[in-house]
């Protein structure tokens, strides 16, 4: 494969760690190039590459070789692909290895990692200030993010609504230690310039949040033109309609990639063990000034933490939602174990019949040549 064009690649975020990747894909005498998933529409996609968009599905044997969804690629992925000659089509032959992805479990009795997006560097968690604040929320949304490898920016809209808005900003911070919060009003033209730090031309940064929140027209701001179509919300419980269906890639004017997301009212969480540990960092560095190593934080003499819950200055609140959130993923664990044992044991099950059933009809040649 031939180098890429990087100038024409670098403003979807290429960079020389993509093209050594790149460059270990086997071509078996295919002419492949790189490209970006930019939107995704079940197993069809829209992929942007050196001079522009494609439509794309995967191979048949890329396919016939995915164990799971999250093996697919989704919004902000780098693929190889071959075009489709004489058409604007390709096929997509490679996903090249992830840096990151911001995922969660997908809806559905049997356990399964859905990818909101990949490779992205920063994650602007939206929460509007109105009836739909909601702290434990934004908690949530923290260990995902955190757990993804991407840094979280918590960006509270709507601030024209709001006449207390340090009140807010001073909650949020205190169920995120380290993560910058900032109180933004896209209608009032207020705020951009603390963003600005964020936007740094071929990064991927992502927008996440409920319906409502704001997210589209967080993104027509930044962008100062009308990328998204916006709708309004329910003025009774300020919950929106899903203005944005599908995740979605844009290249804003000043350089950065930024990915929509859809409104996610439910986010279940998938493997985030490491996210929760970052995500209430400070409730663990309780945990570890226990007298009791094997301290259950109940009613042991010596417990830190129930020490900060007596003096408060640990919020009780807080502490149930971690404590909440720990039997969550310990019980999204044990499932997916469970799950893991019984398509293991249909796979030897099936392995075995396509034995025997290979055994007969060898035995069948035999007598034939007999």
């Amino acid at each position: 494969m031939n180098k890429p064009n990087m100038k024409q690649l670098e403003a979807l975020g290429w960079n020389e760690r993509w093209n050594e990747a790149a460059l270990q894909v086997p071509r078996q005498d295919k002419v492949l190039e790189p490209a970006r998933i930019s939107a995704q529409f079940s197993k069809q996609y829209r992929i942007v590459a050196k001079d522009g968009e494609l439509a794309a599905v995967v191979t048949g044997k890329y396919e016939y070789e995915a164990e799971r969804k999250s093996d697919f690629p989704a919004v902000g992925d780098w693929v190889m692909v071959e075009r489709l000659q004489g058409e604007s089509r390709a096929v997509i032959h490679k996903l090249l290895p992830r840096q990151g992805a911001v995922t969660r479990r997908e809806a559905g009795t049997v356990p399964d990692e859905q990818v909101i997006a990949a490779n992205v560097d920063t994650v602007f968690i939206v929460n509007a200030l109105n009836k739909d604040f909601n702290v434990r929320r934004i908690e949530r949304y923290l260990i995902v993010v955190w757990e993804s490898g991407a840094t979280p920016v918590v960006l509270l809209t709507k601030a024209d609504l709001c006449e207390t808005v340090d009140e807010y900003v001073s909650q949020v911070e205190a169920v995120a230690p380290g993560v910058p919060v900032h109180a933004v009003s896209s209608l009032m033209d207020q705020g951009k310039e603390q963003l600005l730090p964020y936007l740094v031309p071929g990064s991927t940064v992502a927008i996440a949040g409920t319906s409502g929140a704001g997210k589209s027209t967080l993104l027509n701001w930044l962008s100062g033109q009308e990328m998204q179509r916006v709708q309004g919300i329910r003025e009774d419980d300020a919950r929106g309609r899903h203005t944005t269906t599908h995740r979605e890639l844009f290249v804003l004017p000043g350089g950065v990639i930024m990915v929509d997301t859809p409104g996610m009212r439910e986010l279940q969480l998938w493997d985030s063990e490491e996210g929760l540990q970052t995500a209430f960092s400070d409730i663990t560095e309780l945990e570890q000034q226990c007298k009791f190593h094997d301290c259950r934080h109940e009613t042991e003499s010596g417990c830190a933490v129930q020490a900060a819950l007596q003096d408060g200055t640990l919020d009780a609140k807080r502490y149930m939602n971690y404590r909440k959130t720990e039997r969550e993923l310990a019980h999204m664990a044990r499932k997916e174990r469970m799950s893991a044992r019984k398509q293991s044991k249909n796979t030897g099950k099936q392995g075995r019949k396509k034995g025997r059933d290979h055994s007969g009809a060898y035995g069948r040649h035999l007598l034939d040549e007999e």
